[in-house]
């Protein structure tokens, strides 16, 4: 499944960017986003990881360290891994357990891609780590699942193609499915 997925290791370095302050995790969930960015597939998304370009604002109970970082990011073509699964990323809600306890990975929408081969190949990879780290389908959730304390609304319509109305529902619970059925061919 692994040779589906087409997973590139393209690390931001330790000790730079979103990996400046390195904090240890061992993950409980696996979060699921959507970039929301029509102009950059997975390659040039690492490549900002990589040099720092996406920033957000430090702040007391917000981004702890002022750079954006997940632990992948996946188009139609491949998978890349940007930072190991045992440290904590910067992409969920601030400094909550979104943050501390979850695996994140993004999937592209820019233009010219092929949405339905990106969904399948996040499925594909989300079930290959739930075997590895002992996940259960039920701790895989779209980051509409961690409130952002500060933020109006709360909780973030993300990955928005695969909510219903801004919120989880029959999208959502079709992902899962399919993350389901990969998993099962796993075991």
């Amino acid at each position: 499944m692994m040779r589906d997925v087409r997973l590139k290791v393209d690390m931001v370095a330790r000790g730079a960017h979103g990996r400046r302050v390195v904090r240890p995790m061992s993950p409980r969930y696996i979060t699921i986003h959507s970039t929301q960015n029509y102009t950059a597939g997975a390659e040039r998304h690492s490549l900002a990881l990589k040099r720092g370009a996406l920033r957000s604002p430090r702040r007391r109970g917000g981004n702890r360290i002022g750079y954006l970082i997940w632990h992948y990011t996946v188009d139609d073509r491949v998978a890349i891994q940007h930072m190991p699964t045992s440290e904590q990323g910067e992409h969920a809600d601030f400094d909550g357990p979104g943050n501390r306890y979850s695996i994140g990975i993004e999937m592209c929408e820019h233009r010219g891609s092929n949405r339905k081969a990106t969904i399948e190949r996040t499925a594909k990879l989300t079930a290959v780590l739930m075997k590895k780290n002992g996940i259960p389908l039920k701790n895989v959730v779209p980051h509409y699942h961690w409130p952002r304390r500060g933020k109006s609304p709360a909780n973030k319509n993300c990955p928005h193609f695969l909510m219903d109305n801004g919120r989880p529902g029959l999208k959502w619970r079709w992902f899962q499915g399919r993350v389901n059925y990969y998993y099962q061919r796993l075991e």
